[in-house]
This record gives structure tokens, C-alpha cells and sequence, in this order.
């Protein structure tokens, strides 16, 4: 395919962009992988995370931004701050700035989930999980 080649820039001399999947994703047959705002130019960044694991999932972390959480596809149970949701496929959470937060798998089958992180960089602190 050839590459685009975006003439128009906005008020602050952008360009559009169109960032293939080859360059943000971690597997070409799942959708795991980061995309940073800076990449885009933006200030968010984005992840994709996926797995068929029942059980697994990020775990207990912080950031200092907010998030945004996309269930594209499966069951998944979010932990957010003292808060426990079932979360199914387009659902959207929101994890506020300085909330810790985590989730994980319910199945059956397959999870994706798309995080907006409202930051130009991925900014993580893991913590010790109070539930293990």
C-alpha cells in the first residue's frame, strides 16, 4: 500500500498521520502493542491490550492522568480505586487520575480492550496488589 502523503496542516503546523499496525503493534494477529502521543503528536497515548488467558490482566497500577478503558471485545472485571465492575464488550470506564487500578479476564474466551491514556507518555507505577 502506499504510504499517505497528508498536505493540510492545522493551526499548529500538524499533519494528519496514518501509523500502521506493523509499527505500534506487538503481533500481527492479536492487538497488543502502544502507541505514544508523542508519536502522534497528540496528547494521548493509546494501548491494546488482548489476551485468552481467564485471570490475566494488568495489575494493580497508578498513573497520573486519567484513563480511559474500551471493552472491543469479552468480559473483564475492573478494579478501580475500592470499586469492582463487570465490564463486557463496549463498555467504556473511566479511571480517574491517582486512582489505582486493575483488571483481568472473566472469559470465555478472548478479552481486548483498547486504554486511552490522557497523557503525550505512558507513565506507570506498579504497586503491591492489597488482594494478593
Amino acid at each position: 500500500m502506499e504510504p499517505y502523503n497528508f498536505q493540510t496542516l492545522d493551526s499548529k503546523g500538524r499533519r494528519a498521520q496514518v501509523i500502521s499496525r506493523s509499527e505500534w503493534g506487538s503481533s500481527s494477529d492479536q492487538w497488543n502493542g502502544a502507541l505514544d502521543g508523542k508519536t502522534l503528536g497528540t496528547k494521548l497515548t493509546v494501548l491494546f491490550y488482548c489476551t485468552e488467558t481467564v485471570g490475566e490482566g494488568p495489575r494493580w497500577h497508578v498513573h497520573p492522568y486519567d484513563e480511559v478503558f474500551i471493552v472491543r471485545r469479552g468480559r473483564a472485571l475492573f478494579t478501580i480505586g475500592d470499586q469492582k465492575v463487570e465490564a463486557s464488550e463496549g463498555d467504556v470506564l473511566m479511571g480517574p487520575a491517582d486512582v489505582p487500578h486493575k483488571y483481568h479476564n472473566l472469559g470465555p474466551g478472548k478479552l481486548e480492550t483498547t486504554d486511552i491514556h490522557l497523557s503525550d507518555r505512558w507513565i506507570q507505577a506498579n504497586l503491591d496488589d492489597p488482594e494478593l
